[in-house]
């Protein structure tokens, strides 16, 4: 129980990542705020957050809406953990992907990350503790085709997190990333060739499940990483040193 008495805010917390790593936060003692657009799959993610013990409530939320990210924080108030895990993608060439597409992936994956930051981080600087862990991805570190838009969406977050690391370090609260390889979630139904080509060039030779990426998030957020601050964590299977 190293979160109890902490409030911790999850975004894209109705499914996949997200879904797992509010699970573990509760099981950590947070009480947690699921955020998310579908209202029905965040009440299923509360029902099974308090049906094992833990303390939850759903608050709908679109970032990609102007103010959404503003309303978020107003909604959740006082909030010592944050994590950052909603996110868009569509992948194709740089011919592939058009205006619409392009402009949703930063205005989810990049602004809303940082309105919604800008909105709690100084609060939790002013009481001289708290954690915001952003979910990037590993097309964020090198080359991956059809991945441009996608991976410079969480370039910039990655960008982000070094920089939050340096401004509201010294205040007590920490800010580092976790960036994911493939990742077997409901959002990659479908997608399932891709995901196995993904896997194909790993280390480990096989995707992720979400409850390994949620487990080194809630690493993040707890005092077991106390000294953890502007770290980009891989956890890709390998991918990133191969």
């Amino acid at each position: 129980m190293q979160l109890h008495d902490q409030r911790a805010l999850v975004t894209g917390a109705t499914s996949g990542i997200g879904r797992q790593t509010a699970r573990r936060l509760a099981e950590e003692g947070a009480y947690v705020i699921v955020a998310g657009r579908d209202a029905e799959r965040g009440a299923q993610t509360v029902a099974e957050i308090v049906e094992a013990g833990g303390r939850a409530e759903f608050v709908a939320a679109d970032l990609a809406d102007p103010g959404g990210p503003e309303r978020l924080a107003q909604e959740a108030g006082r909030v010592d953990v944050l994590v950052n895990n909603a996110g868009i993608y569509q992948f194709g060439p740089i011919d592939g992907i058009d205006r619409a597409a392009y402009d949703a992936m930063f205005a989810v994956n990049v602004s809303g990350a940082y309105f919604l930051t800008a909105a709690l981080a100084p609060a939790m600087a002013v009481r001289g503790h708290g954690a915001v862990i952003n979910v990037t991805t590993m097309a964020a570190e090198f080359g991956l085709p059809g991945a441009g838009a996608y991976g410079a969406s969480k370039a910039a977050l990655v960008a982000l997190t070094r920089t939050w690391a340096t401004e509201f370090g010294p205040s007590g609260v920490r800010v580092n990333a976790v960036s994911p390889g493939p990742v077997r979630t409901e959002g990659t139904v479908g997608l399932e060739d891709a995901v196995e080509q993904l896997s194909a060039t790993i280390p480990m030779g096989r995707a992720a499940g979400a409850d390994e990426i949620a487990k080194v998030i809630t690493f993040l957020a707890t005092p077991a990483a106390s000294y953890m601050n502007g770290a980009i964590v891989a956890v890709d299977g390998g991918r990133t040193a191969a």
